[in-house]
């Protein structure tokens, strides 16, 4: 069975810094692009970040503060948040892409507030 499996998402205060990761079990790892999204109430799903063979990339938005990466050993990929703002609060959902196949995560909560 495939499983993405996220964890650390959490309370956070605007500036502050989060570390969200993904374990990923079920598929041959280094064959899938691995992405962050997001959704905010009432709003559409956005990508975030993606990371593939060519490298990173991020949405306008974040770019400059969050960090995509992807530990091939242990089949699990990161997304590092900092300056964290009260716009980025929403679910963060891990996605896993092979050409036409789709896995998603389960979502992770992250809300800024003070």
């Amino acid at each position: 069975q495939v499983q993405l499996v996220e964890s650390g998402g959490g309370l956070v205060q605007p500036g502050g810094s989060l570390r969200l990761s993904c374990a990923a079990s079920g598929i041959t790892f280094s064959e899938y692009t691995m992405s962050w999204y997001r959704q905010a109430p009432g709003k559409q799903r956005e990508l975030v970040a993606v990371i593939g063979d060519t490298g990173a990339a991020y949405a306008d938005s974040v770019r400059g503060r969050f960090t995509i990466s992807r530990d091939s050993a242990k089949n699990t990929v990161h997304l590092q948040l900092n300056s964290l703002q009260p716009d980025d609060t929403a679910v963060y959902y891990c996605n896993a892409r092979h050409i036409l196949i789709h896995y998603w995560g389960q979502g992770t909560q992250v809300t800024v507030s003070s």
